[in-house]
């Protein structure tokens, strides 16, 4: 018997794959591959670095070599000279490898910045397409409903909601918005 705390989880089947869908996949996909065609050789260098740097490998390979570092300018490695007894080199070493790593994170920053821009602008396009379909479809049902004699409850939100409102309108009530004092 199962425990009635216990929550049960169904797997969705899997999508029926429709044409609409395909298509829909196909040209997701076709523009990654022309947006990977299109980054410049100092993009696809600078992204190469930077995954390097954020992979257990980096990290690795700086506790090797540091600790290699440190533990043979404490004189602990036998036949080894101390040849940096204060520790100034390997600072130094550190300081320009984080100043190289940080610029290289920064210009794949600033490339995944332009993605995040585009994709933004491309759901704001879908989502004022679907307002201005979901605007029309309201008043063909409700010049439908008017014709058939047909009233509801939602009569008065309808007149509303058919109202087709513009991106600048909503911007404007958004700067006026944040000019009032607020409390």
């Amino acid at each position: 018997m199962q425990d009635p705390h216990e929550a049960t989880y169904r797997t969705a089947p899997p999508a029926q794959a429709t044409p609409r869908l395909d298509r829909n996949i196909r040209a997701v996909l076709k523009q990654r591959e022309d947006d990977e065609r299109s980054t410049t050789a100092q993009e696809q260098i600078s992204q190469r670095i930077t995954n390097f740097a954020g992979s257990l490998n980096f990290v690795c390979l700086h506790v090797l070599a540091f600790g290699a570092w440190i533990i043979a300018n404490l004189g602990l490695v036998p036949k080894v000279p101390v040849f940096d007894p204060t520790f100034a080199m390997l600072a130094m070493i550190a300081s320009v490898e984080a100043i190289f790593v940080t610029t290289f994170v920064l210009i794949s920053q600033n490339r995944m910045a332009r993605d995040d821009a585009r994709r933004a602008d491309l759901n704001l396009q879908i989502s004022l397409l679907a307002e201005q379909e979901a605007t029309r479809l309201l008043a063909l049902v409700s010049t439908i409903a008017e014709r058939l004699d047909v009233k509801t409850a939602a009569d008065a939100a309808l007149d509303e909601l058919a109202t087709e409102i513009t991106p600048e309108q909503v911007l404007h009530r958004l700067d006026e918005r944040e000019a009032e004092p607020r409390e």
